[in-house]
This record gives structure tokens, C-alpha cells and sequence, in this order.
């Protein structure tokens, strides 16, 4: 992230935006208890989602922000694991949900932001719900990403995308600035092997 998005990411005015996105993503959707975070950043999401779920895993592709993460973390029920969500390093089935707040649009591509669908589906439990929420592309997202990954991601075309993956779609909703989903493992079908 450059300068800009990563004094944004920390900011007052982002914690509170956090506070209530993740309230509208999450809604009544019971995550179980043992969910997955994928690309937290500096950790405002896990801040607040640690306080309603027994043990969380938070996934972080970028070293120092897992290191600092890990550091403040320490000794709570969080878990922070430095790695990419394209390729993780969990288990078939291992999580009761998955969540994903404002980092979809950091995969560096279309086939990637696929890819990491696709581990999601893995990595939970049958039944286990994925729910999260992106950004809308507009003249601001653009502006923090100046010089850093942008590959937006619509919500017109999410639930296909979640449905190729192999996900049941239960919601895509959008606001002005945003769109949240929820989808599901299905209990009954096989879950696709690793993409390649």
C-alpha cells in the first residue's frame, strides 16, 4: 500500500467506517468458532471480530504488517499467520467461516481474486459461510491506490464468480460506496482440489 492508503488504513476516520461495515457485512451470520480473516492489513477488522468469535486465524500476506499484527495480538485468542491466500496453508475444512473486509481489490488479478475463491471454499467446513465486503470503484479508491494494486472488483458479477468457485450465493447487496456478500459451502457437494 503506499503512503497515503496505508495513514487511511489506520486512521480514526477508517476504524469507525470499519466498525460499521463489518456490522452490515456480518449482519446475523453465525461464523462459528473458528473463522478465518483473509489480508486483515493492520488489523482493524480483527480488532472488532475478536471480540465476538472464540478463535480467529488471521491470514496476511505482507510480513510487516503480520509481524506487528502478531505482536499486538499476542496472547489473545487471534492467530496471525504471514501468508497468501492464493496458496494457504490450512487444511481442507478446517474453518467454521471465512470473512474478507476491503482486500479483495489488493489481488493483483482477476484469475488470483478467483484462486483465493477457491481456497476459501476449501479451507471451510461444509456449511460454513464466506462473508466480506469490497469496495466500489469511484475517483477516491483510485486516488489511495495511486501507485499501489487496484483491480476492483463488481458486484454485478460476484455471485458467478462465487458460484465458479463453487460457493452458494445467499446475497450481493450494494450501497454507495460498497458491496457485501454472503455465501456458503455446500454441505453436500466435493469441494474443487487446489487450483494450479
Amino acid at each position: 500500500m503506499n503512503r497515503l492508503h496505508q495513514w487511511l488504513c489506520r486512521s480514526d476516520r477508517w476504524r469507525s467506517i470499519v466498525a460499521q461495515g463489518l456490522r452490515w457485512a456480518i449482519g446475523n451470520t453465525d461464523l462459528g468458532p473458528n473463522v478465518l480473516e483473509i489480508g486483515p492489513g493492520p488489523g482493524l477488522t480483527t480488532d472488532l471480530l475478536r471480540t465476538s468469535v472464540p478463535r480467529l486465524t488471521a491470514l496476511e500476506i505482507d510480513p510487516t504488517l503480520a509481524g506487528s499484527l502478531s505482536s499486538r495480538l499476542k496472547g489473545s485468542n487471534v492467530q496471525v499467520i504471514e501468508g497468501d491466500a492464493t496458496e494457504m496453508p490450512f487444511a481442507d475444512s478446517e474453518f467454521s467461516g471465512a470473512v474478507s473486509f476491503t482486500m479483495l481489490h489488493h489481488v493483483p488479478s482477476r484469475r488470483l481474486q478467483n484462486k483465493l475463491l477457491a481456497e476459501v471454499l476449501r479451507v471451510l467446513h461444509p456449511g460454513g459461510f464466506f462473508v466480506g465486503s469490497d469496495s466500489l470503484q469511484n475517483w477516491f479508491l483510485r486516488m489511495i491506490h495511486i501507485g499501489d494494486t487496484l483491480v476492483p472488483v463488481s458486484p454485478d458479477t460476484f455471485s458467478a464468480r462465487l458460484e465458479s468457485a463453487g460457493f452458494e450465493v445467499l446475497e450481493v447487496q450494494k450501497n454507495s460506496q460498497a458491496f457485501r456478500f454472503c455465501a456458503r459451502r455446500p454441505t453436500t457437494s466435493p469441494v474443487k482440489t487446489r487450483i494450479g
